[in-house]
């Protein structure tokens, strides 16, 4: 891991996406919320929204989006606010949605994923499913999206991982567990490490285009789809464990909206965020720390084998 000063902020756990983004103008500039019509994409979404940026909700289920878009409009005031079609885990769905993006893109918020699925999900190209849609989709939008990112004047890239990646790291001999015991916690950890090592590269390869991109763990959050395939009983056990501090869907998108707007943030890419300030490196190989990032999360040797890995996947 590279040394440098960590980023400190005057925000934290508590704060809200509203907080964070007051007094920043985002007039002229047009953003990307994948995964916009639920959970913190809706407020991640409605905040850049009530800050004056025109807002593309990249969404499976358009018909919620229409009505997620017609809410933030209501709330916001901005009717610069349309919705697109967007399946991660379909080459073609991606394919799709970048062929028709026309415009420069000043902010690219990959928030949408997937978590614990309970048994082991391939895709047709014989992908591990939360690996398909939390990393290799993301990468293939964002890869796609390169040129509008470029045309932008210094674009921001913001890439929602997790906690949960210290649970693994990208396990290159095996990504799609055809060797190890399925577990679901491994893998959607395994996707969460993928979505940093993304923002490594990204900055490492696109920073002389004038794009950033960082990586940001939004708290574990009461109110969210992310955990559907959890068992109820489970959930209700880790909510009452005391392990996780919840967060409203406004404190939890306030990390992505600091990330994505924040002049403390200008030509800064490549690190890991949580609770709005920059995360400490720990070792998870002893326990499993309650914050904090792997090394190697952060490796540039592994970011760069992971997007040279992904590049031939998505052609």
């Amino acid at each position: 891991m590279t040394s440098h000063d960590r980023i400190t902020t005057p925000f934290g756990a508590t704060s809200t996406a509203a907080e964070v983004v007051a007094g920043i103008d985002l007039g002229g500039k047009r953003a990307i919320v994948t995964g916009g019509s639920s959970g913190i994409g809706v407020e991640t979404a409605r905040e850049l929204a009530r800050a004056g940026a025109a807002v593309t909700l990249a969404v499976r289920d358009t018909e919620a989006g229409i009505r997620t878009a017609a809410d933030i409009i209501t709330s916001t005031g901005n009717k610069q606010v349309d919705v697109s079609q967007l399946d991660l885990s379909s080459r073609e769905s991606v394919a799709a949605f970048v062929e028709d993006w026309k415009d420069p893109l000043d902010i690219l918020v990959n928030n949408a994923g997937i978590m614990a699925l309970p048994e082991l999900e391939l895709t047709a190209g014989g992908w591990e499913l939360q690996f398909a849609t939390n990393h290799i989709g993301h990468f293939a939008l964002t890869v796609g999206l390169h040129g509008a990112l470029a045309a932008a004047d210094a674009a921001r890239i913001v890439s929602l991982s997790s906690r949960g990646h210290l649970r693994s790291p990208v396990v290159f001999e095996d990504i799609n567990f055809s060797s190890r015991p399925y577990d679901p916690w491994l893998a959607y950890g395994q996707s969460k490490t993928a979505n940093i090592l993304l923002a490594v590269e990204a900055t490492r390869r696109w920073a002389a285009d004038g794009i950033t991109a960082n990586a940001v763990h939004p708290g574990a959050i009461a109110e969210t789809n992310l955990s559907r395939h959890m068992d109820a009983k489970a959930l209700a056990a880790l909510r009452a464990s005391g392990q996780f501090t919840f967060k409203s869907t406004e404190q939890g998108a306030a990390t992505s909206v600091l990330l994505a707007t924040s002049p403390q943030l200008e030509g800064i890419g490549g690190r890991y965020f949580e609770d709005c300030n920059e995360a400490e490196p720990v070792d998870p190989a002893t326990e499993l720390p309650a914050s904090g990032v792997a090394a190697y999360a952060l490796d540039p040797e592994n970011a760069r084998r992971l997007w040279e890995l992904t590049l031939e996947v998505v052609g």
